[in-house]
């Protein structure tokens, strides 16, 4: 489930990010008329018709393990928080139908028109990452029902879709996903823009892309200090494994590597510098998470999300004092690196979610133990999905290589 959750959980994010990039820049072409954001439109819009296909596949696969490997999970779980995954399944295929229209209604509808069908391709996009977000967010702060004799009684869907972690749940992997999918588009087109760096093209694919990612990488630790105090509250035991603090203690410092900020982290979860936190000897061993995981993957996901906010705020300050894109080639340089960085900070931080939250499956209701199917040689299917999914991630690649590779060459005036 963790490989499968892995892969899908890429093409999820760039179902969310590539439609909002995609209309923007139809919007330019519609509002100046300009031509290398027509070309970009339509050549956003094949890749996210590939992508979204190689996301349909992985998503359904997904569906299916939910059943398969988790039953005494979806036992328990799936009368409560059925109503969001529904929710997604509408979204998707509102998505699926409204990409249809837009890559076959170029010349057959209204300009306008158009551009709202893809508009409406953002929107259902999004709208469907986030049902699923809300599914995962209820499973770390479970409600909407009451628990008697360990079974679950006077279900209210709509209280389980409105439980306490559902608004910072989604807007940090919303966020998170903007900035994925606009620091990797901006890195693949600032790495061909410094072999060329007249082609308008991968200029306005730069600016379209590094406007997205750069705005949410720089929402993006807002949102941060919102989930972060979430968890200290609901899940102090989380906490404590993403800082690995070992000892419950008021005015607890906060330590990045060798660096100990005092009262730092009393501050972050609690906005009181003088809070007790809770550290890892306040729970059972039993019900403690794998400390170097989840501590490691934390660090990770916080290091690449300072860098593409770095990043971000630099090139903001180099378009202020020229007044231009920033194309100088170091700082073109600097967008390529960044490019996997959205990317691994949404593994990373995924992997803080679901194993930090071990041993339970359901947040202190039920444990993982008591949900998995206890059938054996799961092996074979596990074979056959990796073999599965690394077939469709070698499709992917060459057939984007030759979306990337065969773009027009428009060439921009001096001062474009």
């Amino acid at each position: 489930m963790a490989m499968s959750l892995a892969f899908h959980i890429v093409f999820a994010a760039i179902g969310i990010g590539m439609p909002v990039l995609m209309a923007i820049a139809e919007a330019l072409w519609l509002w100046r008329k300009d031509e290398a954001a027509l070309a970009l439109a339509h050549r956003w819009a094949r890749g996210t018709a590939i992508l979204f296909a190689v996301g349909a596949v992985s998503g359904t696969v997904l569906s299916f393990e939910l059943g398969l490997l988790w039953p005494g999970f979806m036992a328990f779980a799936g009368p409560i928080f059925g109503m969001p995954f529904a929710l997604e399944g509408f979204a998707f295929f509102l998505e699926a139908i409204f990409l249809g229209i837009y890559l076959y209604g170029w010349d057959r509808v209204s300009p306008w028109t158009h551009w709202l069908a893809g508009v409406m391709v953002a929107v259902s996009g999004t709208a469907s990452g986030i049902f699923v977000v809300i599914a995962n967010a209820w499973m770390n702060t479970p409600a909407g029902f009451d628990l008697v004799a360990r079974r679950a009684v006077n279900i209210d869907p709509i209280a389980a879709m409105r439980n306490p972690a559902a608004l910072s749940e989604t807007l940090h992997m919303t966020l998170a996903a903007f900035a994925a999918v606009g620091f990797a588009v901006a890195a693949i087109h600032a790495h061909l823009l410094r072999k060329d760096p007249r082609n308008l093209f991968h200029r306005r694919a730069v600016a379209i892309a590094l406007s997205v990612g750069g705005a949410a990488a720089l929402l993006q630790p807002l949102s941060g200090d919102m989930s972060a105090r979430q968890v200290a509250r609901a899940q102090p035991a989380k906490l404590a494994a993403m800082e690995s603090h070992l000892q419950t203690e008021t005015g607890a410092p906060l330590r990045i590597g060798p660096l100990r900020i005092p009262y730092g982290l009393s501050l972050l979860a609690f906005h009181d510098p003088h809070a007790l936190v809770k550290g890892l000897d306040a729970f059972p061993p039993a019900d403690r998470p794998p400390v170097a995981v989840v501590h490691l993957a934390f660090q990770v996901m916080v290091a690449c999300g300072l860098a593409m906010a770095a990043t971000a705020l630099l090139g903001g300050g180099l378009y202020v004092r020229r007044r231009a894109l920033p194309d100088v080639p170091w700082y073109l340089r600097l967008v390529t690196l960044c490019g996997p960085l959205g990317f691994v900070a949404i593994e990373a931080g995924w992997t803080v979610t679901e194993v930090g939250r071990q041993p339970w499956i359901v947040h202190g209701v039920m444990r993982t133990s008591e949900a998995v199917t206890p059938m054996p040689h799961l092996v074979v299917p596990f074979a056959t999905f990796t073999v599965l999914y690394l077939f469709l991630a070698v499709v992917v690649v060459v057939l984007l290589r030759r979306q990337v590779f065969a773009s027009p060459r428009l060439v921009a005036p001096d001062q474009s």
